[in-house]
């Protein structure tokens, strides 16, 4: 992966799968966190679910959210191309994009910091609860702050392979995907 300057962001003309996927994890985090801290601290489990799901969709492309969301009639952006067996929604698997490493990033994230919130100080629902909000917030606008050091660090975009580079101006594949 080689280092790269500019800013990610996702698309957000319309609401697709993995957007809202995004905008209820989000909404799930803030609120079990809240919960969490002001209600009963066994509700970070609820933190612990959504992570561990992150995960599982990172690893094998199965999103209980999305497919009911593809049920409601969402369309995808990083689904699978052939038909599924009982034409189930999954998300692109065969390489390790950018998009995908949130996943995983985020699921380890509020793991950990659930861990530490039932072990150590229910400070740690900042953390969790911080997690949230930005992916409510990229949901929302497209720019993640994670996303962002994940393409300068390198790792290839598919929403938007085209990111603003650092001239500010979108590339000439971007006007033209």
């Amino acid at each position: 992966m080689a280092s790269r300057k500019g800013v990610y962001v996702v698309p957000t003309d319309t609401w697709y799968i993995e957007r809202t996927v995004w905008l209820i994890a989000g909404f799930v985090l803030v609120t079990a966190t809240a919960l969490a801290v002001l209600v009963n601290p066994l509700f970070i489990l609820l933190v612990v679910a959504t992570g561990l799901v992150s995960i599982n969709v990172a690893f094998t492309g199965f999103c209980p959210v999305g497919n009911t969301l593809y049920l409601l009639g969402f369309k995808p952006r990083l689904g699978t191309r052939p038909p599924t067996p009982w034409n189930l929604y999954f998300m692109q698997t065969d390489s390790w994009y950018l998009e995908r490493r949130i996943y995983i990033t985020v699921g380890i994230n509020v793991i950990l910091g659930s861990i530490l919130f039932l072990l150590y100080s229910p400070w740690w629902g900042l953390f969790t609860g911080f997690v949230g909000a930005a992916m409510f917030w990229f949901a929302a606008t497209g720019y993640c702050i994670l996303a962002n050091i994940l393409f300068w660090i390198g790792a290839e975009p598919r929403l938007n392979p085209g990111a603003l580079g650092a001239e500010g101006h979108y590339s000439d594949h971007a006007k033209h995907a």
